[in-house]
C-alpha cells in the first residue's frame, strides 16, 4: 500500500505533535495492519511526564503506544494463517528466537527484544504498522478491536495469575485497582479463584473493581487493610497476593496479609526501584515471591477468555480520544489519574 499516514509523536516532555510518514511496507513474514485502537499505558504516561524510564531515554520525535488492535490490510508472501480483513491483536515485542530464554520458551526475558514504544523503538500512535505475522493474533467475531488493543494489559494480568499458581478454591487479594490491578483481578476470577478482593485508596477505581466482579474491596485510606483481611480470612491470611501498586506500603501489607507458605506476585514497579521490607517475617512465613516481566504465551488464552465472556475488557475503558486529540489524551490521563482507569486512542473506526 502506497501513501502517507498520520503519526502522533512526542516532541519533548509534556509535548505532543504530528508528523506525516510513509505507510510501512510488510516484509515477507509480516502483515500490514490498519490500526483502530491503541491503549494508553502507564509507561507511555511515564515517558511523557519524565522523558525516561530507568536507562530507557526518549529522543524526540518519539512514538508512544504499545497496546494495538486493528485490521489486516496487506499480507506478506510467507504468511499463511492471516488474510486481508482479519481483525487482530498485536503482541508488541519481537524477540531474537536464538538466546537461551527464547529457546526455553521464556521469550519475555530475551535481552534483544524489540518492543513497541521502548526507546529507541517507536510505538504505534499512528494509522498503520507492519508487524511480524506470528505476533498478530486473529480475533473471533465477538471480540472487537477495542478489546484486541486491551489484550496486551490483560496478558500481564494472566501472567501474574499463572506465576502465582492461582486456582479454584483460593482466596486472593490484589493490591491496586488501576488497569493492571483490574485485569489481574479478572484473570484470577477467570482461572477459578473463588474470592478476589481489591485494595486501593481511590474510590472510583474500587467502584470499577466491584462492577467488574471483585468479591469485595478495601479502601486503604478509610480502613485498616490488615485488620479487614484478618476478618475476611479468620486470621489465616490470603492464599495469594498480587501486588500491582508498586509502593513500599502495599508491598509490606502484602507480606503481612499473606498466609504462611503462600505466594506473593510482584507486578508493580516502585518509583525508586528499591524498598525496605520485613524480610524476617517473609522467612518466618516461608513466603514465595514471584515477579512479572510482561508475559509469554498468553495472547491466545487471553483472547479466548474475552470471547467466552469470562473477562469484561470493555468495562475497564473509561475514556476514548481520537488520534487528533493525542495531546489532550496524554494531558488528561496525567492530570486525572483518580478518575481514569483506562484511556484509549481511537485511530480509526
Amino acid at each position: 500500500m502506497e501513501g502517507k499516514m498520520k503519526v502522533a509523536v512526542m516532541l519533548g516532555v509534556g509535548k505532543m505533535g504530528f508528523e506525516e510518514r510513509d505507510i510501512p511496507k510488510a516484509k515477507d513474514d509480516e502483515v500490514l495492519v490498519k490500526l483502530e485502537y491503541v491503549g494508553i499505558c502507564g509507561s507511555d504516561l511515564h515517558y511523557y511526564e519524565t522523558g525516561a524510564i530507568g536507562d530507557y531515554v526518549v529522543k524526540p520525535p518519539f512514538v508512544l503506544g504499545h497496546e494495538p488492535g486493528g485490521t489486516v490490510v496487506e499480507v506478506g508472501k510467507n504468511v499463511k494463517h492471516l488474510k486481508v480483513g482479519d481483525r487482530v491483536a498485536l503482541e508488541p515485542g519481537k524477540t531474537c528466537g536464538h538466546c537461551e530464554f527464547c529457546k526455553t520458551g521464556r521469550y519475555n526475558l530475551c535481552p534483544d527484544v524489540v518492543f513497541f514504544a521502548t526507546p529507541p523503538v517507536d510505538g504505534v500512535f499512528q494509522e498503520y504498522v507492519a508487524h511480524e505475522a506470528d505476533l498478530c493474533f486473529k480475533l473471533p467475531d465477538n471480540v472487537s478491536t477495542l478489546e484486541g488493543a486491551l489484550i496486551e494489559p490483560l496478558a500481564v494480568g494472566f501472567h501474574a495469575a499463572i506465576q502465582g499458581e492461582a486456582h479454584l478454591g483460593q482466596r486472593a487479594v490484589v493490591m491496586g485497582a488501576g488497569c493492571i490491578g483490574l485485569v489481574s483481578m479478572m484473570a484470577l476470577k477467570a482461572r477459578g479463584v473463588s474470592e478476589v478482593y481489591v485494595v486501593d485508596i481511590m474510590e472510583k477505581r474500587l467502584e470499577k473493581a466491584l462492577e467488574l466482579g471483585a468479591t469485595g474491596v478495601i479502601n486503604g485510606a478509610k480502613e485498616d487493610v490488615l485488620e479487614r483481611v484478618k476478618e475476611l480470612t479468620g486470621g489465616a491470611g490470603m492464599d495469594l497476593v498480587i501486588e500491582t501498586a508498586g509502593t513500599e506500603i502495599t508491598t509490606r501489607q502484602a507480606i503481612h496479609m499473606a498466609k504462611k507458605g503462600s505466594n506473593i506476585v510482584l507486578v508493580g514497579y516502585s518509583k525508586s526501584g528499591e524498598m525496605t521490607l520485613p524480610m524476617s517475617l517473609v522467612l518466618d512465613k516461608e513466603l514465595t515471591f514471584k515477579t512479572v516481566f510482561r508475559y509469554r504465551h498468553i495472547y491466545p488464552m487471553a483472547i479466548d477468555a474475552v470471547a467466552a465472556g469470562k473477562v469484561n475488557l470493555k468495562g475497564i475503558v473509561t475514556d476514548v480520544f481520537g488520534l487528533d486529540e493525542a495531546q489532550k489524551a496524554m494531558d488528561y490521563s496525567v492530570n486525572n489519574k483518580a478518575d481514569i482507569v483506562k484511556a484509549v486512542i481511537r485511530i480509526a473506526e
